[in-house]
This record gives structure tokens, C-alpha cells and sequence, in this order.
């Protein structure tokens, strides 16, 4: 996509989560990777997603300097991470959605995966999602930690597409803003399903979901490419 498109996309993938309730108020920020080197837009910051304007867009050089746009969000530092870390990453998508958060509430499952592989559909469209500890908001330390999970599971083979701050909400990442919001609305949904099951009075449930077997694990890796 030119950069005209680009800003265009960022704007209507910002308006369906924020109708959608994926975000509210001016939480949430996205960024794209830019052709050529030529750096990043990213939505400025307290912005509301659901209001953006594609010419108010931050428009950062690859060295992180702003070139035009209001004020870049004050987390560029992680989604430049990212980047620098993921190279198929070419859209950051960070929410505070509101399943995640009070899944790192109520506590994970583990932490190296703040879910089971319980559907098939998380198991392919997301895969492991690791809980980076908490850190205020745009602390750079938040950043290092989420290079260093990245850089981590490629190392294992095993290649991540999303992280997990705690009590901050998920950061994830794919080739285009159309596909990022996908594995965003993947990641949000395991979690309310996982949350509803949690809640289910004991005397309705036996126990929470098993996780799919090792042999259902392969059978979708061996089918759709699955990376867990």
C-alpha cells in the first residue's frame, strides 16, 4: 500500500475496534511499518481509535524522529521493538481490551502462555502469547523485555504474534492492519471464552476446558502450518 492507503487503513481498522469495543476512550494505539525504509505511522498520542484523521497520523523516520503529524504515541519505543525484532511484523496493533486485562487480573494460565490452546482457531490464527511483567506505560523497560521474548521464541522455532503486558492490555503484530485485527480479535475472544468458563458456578462444571491433546496439536500443524 502508498502512504495515503496506509493512513487510510490505520483509520478504519481504529474505527472498527473502537465500535466493536475492542477499545474506548484513548487507550489503544496502532502503527504500520512503512515501504522502502521509510519509516513508521503511528496514531498520536490520547488519541481516541475510533476518531482518528488520516493527515493527523505521526509519521516517524526509521531512527524514530518525528517527520509530520500530531505528537506519535508514547509507546512508538515498544512498537519499534517489535519491528526491529519481528521482521514479518508490518502492523502493531496495542488494546487494553477488557477480557485480556482481567485475565492478567484473575491470573493467567502460564507464563510463557497466558492461555491454553483450547480451539483450533487460536491454536492457527495466534499461538503462544508470553505475560511480559508489568511496567508503567511507555517505560522503555517494557520494550526490552518484549525484544527479548520475541527474539526467544524464534529462537525455539516457535515465533510469536502477540504479548501480553500485564494489567496493560496485548500488543500484536501480522503483515497487514486487516490481518493484525484478526489476531486481535482471536487473542480477545480465547480470553472471554476461557473467563466464561471460569465463571461457571462449580455445580455446572467439572473443571475448565482441557487444553487439545498433543495429537489434535500436531493435526494442525501438520494441516495449516500451526506454530504452536
Amino acid at each position: 500500500m502508498q502512504h495515503a492507503a496506509l493512513r487510510e487503513e490505520i483509520c478504519r481498522v481504529g474505527r472498527s475496534l473502537f465500535e466493536r469495543g475492542y477499545v474506548h476512550a484513548t487507550a489503544g494505539n496502532v502503527s504500520v511499518r512503512l515501504p522502502e525504509g521509510a519509516g513508521f505511522l503511528i496514531t498520536p498520542t490520547d488519541a481516541c481509535l475510533g476518531f482518528l484523521k488520516p493527515e493527523r497520523l505521526a509519521h516517524v523516520d526509521a531512527a524514530g524522529t518525528q517527520v509530520s503529524g500530531d505528537r506519535a504515541s508514547k509507546t512508538l519505543a515498544l512498537h519499534r521493538r517489535i519491528y526491529g525484532s519481528a521482521p514479518e511484523a508490518h502492523c502493531v496493533i496495542h488494546t487494553h481490551s477488557t477480557h485480556l486485562v482481567a485475565l492478567t487480573l484473575a491470573g493467567v494460565w502460564r507464563q510463557d502462555d497466558i492461555l491454553p490452546p483450547v480451539t483450533p482457531y487460536f491454536v492457527m490464527k495466534v499461538g503462544h502469547v508470553p505475560l511480559i511483567p508489568y511496567h508503567r506505560p511507555g517505560d522503555p523497560a517494557a520494550a526490552q523485555c518484549v525484544a527479548e521474548a520475541i527474539t526467544a521464541a524464534a529462537a525455539r522455532g516457535k515465533p510469536l504474534r502477540a504479548v501480553m503486558l500485564d494489567r496493560l492490555g496485548p500488543n500484536v503484530w501480522h503483515a497487514s492492519p486487516a490481518e493484525a485485527m484478526a489476531t486481535l480479535e482471536e487473542l480477545e475472544e480465547t480470553a472471554r471464552l476461557w473467563l466464561m468458563c471460569a465463571r461457571l458456578p462449580q455445580a455446572e462444571r467439572a473443571e475448565l476446558p482441557a487444553p487439545l491433546s498433543e495429537a489434535q496439536l500436531q493435526e494442525l500443524r501438520q494441516h495449516f502450518g500451526a506454530r504452536w
